[in-house]
């Protein structure tokens, strides 16, 4: 079953639907106007990329990802499969996501995980098929929905920036949980991407970057 996906004229119909449902995110968009649609090429560099992203800030992740992609040329399973656990982490990476992305790289090399059938598949099929490679959890799973396949109605799970917008924009004494987060995406349904899109230029913006 085909999923809504965000281009740039979807994105600009979810965030005007959005500003009318949500007093909130109408001042966000009044203020910031539209968000950037972030979008990454589906694929394996771009799923290695975003175990990179795992409790690191972006900037770090790009910087360890650049670094990989320079030392083996390109980021491919086969490159990643070569070079194993030991090499990926003489460049860097930490023995937990060197093993990561090893594992990732024999699942697509083996033709046990074919990334590019994803896409045909609903949400939920395809997010089990992810979810079954070690350290592939809902966060990354979902980062890559929303930012590979750009999926118009996922949202990150747990993501510590949206707990933030949320806490400055709902005016919450604490960042809400991941269930809480939740609950307020719900309303934002079949849009939750692109609300995530708008917290996550808040949040930016809101820090300085």
């Amino acid at each position: 079953m085909q999923q809504k996906t965000i281009t740039d004229e979807t994105l600009r119909m979810g965030v005007d639907v959005l500003a009318e449902r949500d007093s909130d995110l109408y001042r966000i968009r009044d203020r910031l106007g539209y968000p950037p649609l972030w979008a990454r090429e589906p694929g394996f560099a771009s799923l290695v990329h975003i175990i990179l992203e795992q409790q690191v800030s972006i900037k770090a992740a790009a910087t360890m990802f650049q670094r990989l992609a320079s030392h083996l040329g390109s980021v491919t399973p086969e490159l990643v499969q070569k070079a194993g656990e030991s090499e990926l982490r003489q460049v860097g990476l930490t023995r937990q996501k060197a093993r990561y992305c090893v594992e990732l790289a024999n699942r697509v090399a083996s033709g046990a995980l074919e990334l590019s059938k994803l896409d045909s598949l609903d949400d939920a099929q395809g997010r089990s098929h992810l979810l079954d490679i070690p350290g592939l959890g809902p966060w990354t799973v979902d980062v890559y929905y929303m930012m590979a396949l750009r999926r118009a109605n996922v949202w990150p799970q747990g993501d510590l920036a949206l707990a933030s917008a949320l806490q400055d924009i709902k005016q919450l004494e604490a960042r809400p949980t991941r269930d809480e987060q939740l609950v307020f995406a719900e309303q934002w349904k079949p849009w939750r991407a692109v609300a995530a899109r708008m917290l996550w230029m808040h949040y930016l913006d809101a820090r300085g970057q």
